[in-house]
């Protein structure tokens, strides 16, 4: 028996790759629009600007560890209960909570192949294995999640809508797919882009907290409320899954920053909606203008778009990508579970949406 000779990490981080960010600027610090980390293009509303700026004559104090004012402004906006709500440093921070307190090593952990990468991370971390179950054409499959569901399971986790698809389970299948999973198993439905649908068939999953002991909805002001470098998100739970989760957070997790930002940004609903509205414009126009060119563009209803680049010579993903980089325009290249070579792209303003149609145009026509 070999004795070590340094300290060695848990068996279930060796080998797991480090997560790599979009890309944040260009070489040679040319001017650039950055369209790689689905960032809110419309920024932070006013009123979280100036609170945060209210806030810096307190810095010297913690923040509120009850995050009382947070919670009461997220349950009236959401129409839901303040007591079941904690918050955190993002919803990552959130959906490690839910690892660390529900899987050990050997359970099982269920995700659709297109699945939100944080997940595996946190889960193998813990020991978990990460169980797959395919997708259709980049849709979530609740008969094959079902069918993988194993007496090891301990949980489910699906990003809805998903990352990095832009794709959405409806109501019905969110439902059958809780319906089908034993009691003992965890469903967390990570609503990071739920803000940004308006498809009457879709549901933030809040009723089925408020029906059931084993399902988990996580939500993040990262997205259309322009939060991202906060880093501050919360989750809505039963009882006893928020008791758990309040016995092994770091009582400060949520910094007093966050807390007077996002309480001021989910008070704003009006700029909510704005930001809404003209993401759900430019999701159809470049659909609509991408489509024409030849371009897949998988269905979202999410802030982003994910491309297939297929069928004509020399016009795949990373052609694209150092194309649209050549005009100061920057993308994420992202490998789906099904091995095809996309680019995602976040719906920007109005002038950088008109950019990246122009310089795509010129890519495949050139």
């Amino acid at each position: 028996m070999n004795t070590p000779t340094r300290p060695e990490p848990n068996p279930g981080i060796t080998g797991l790759p480090k997560y790599q960010p979009g890309k944040r600027e260009l070489a040679g610090g040319a001017p650039f629009i950055k369209l790689s980390s689905n960032e809110s293009a419309f920024g932070a509303s006013p009123a979280a600007i100036a609170a945060y700026h209210a806030l810096a004559p307190e810095l010297h104090r913690y923040a509120d560890a009850t995050q009382r004012e947070l919670r009461a402004a997220i349950a009236q906006a959401y129409g839901i209960e303040a007591r079941h709500i904690v918050c955190g440093n993002g919803s990552d921070e959130i959906i490690n909570l839910l690892v660390r307190g529900y899987l050990k090593a050997g359970d099982e952990m269920l995700l659709s192949e297109n699945y939100f990468v944080m997940f595996e991370v946190h889960g193998r971390t813990q020991g978990a294995r990460i169980v797959l179950a395919p997708e259709q054409d980049c849709n979530m499959d609740v008969d094959a999640l079902l069918a993988r569901v194993t007496p090891a399971t301990r949980m489910v986790a699906v990003a809805n809508p998903n990352n990095p698809t832009g794709t959405y389970l409806p109501r019905s299948e969110i439902r059958r797919l809780h319906a089908g999973l034993p009691v003992n198993v965890l469903l967390v439905l990570d609503g990071a882009y739920a803000d940004y649908v308006t498809a009457g068939d879709f549901d933030p999953g809040f009723g089925l907290v408020d029906a059931s002991e084993n399902v988990v909805v996580t939500h993040t002001f990262s997205k259309i409320y322009g939060l991202a470098g906060l880093r501050i998100g919360w989750a809505y739970a039963p009882e006893h899954l928020l008791d758990v989760m309040e016995r092994i957070r770091s009582p400060f997790n949520a910094n007093a920053a966050a807390q007077v930002a996002a309480t001021a940004a989910v008070r704003d609903q009006d700029f909510v909606r704005r930001a809404r509205e003209h993401n759900t414009r430019w999701l159809e126009r470049l659909r609509s203008e991408l489509s024409a060119l030849g371009i897949g563009v998988i269905p979202s209803v999410a802030n982003f778009y994910l491309l297939r680049f297929h069928g004509k010579s020399g016009k795949n993903a990373r052609a694209a990508a150092a194309w649209l980089e050549s005009r100061n325009i920057i993308p994420r290249l992202v490998m789906t579970g099904d091995a095809d070579n996309v680019l995602r792209i976040t719906v920007g303003l109005d002038a950088e949406n008109e950019a990246v149609i122009a310089a795509l145009t010129a890519f495949m026509q050139g």
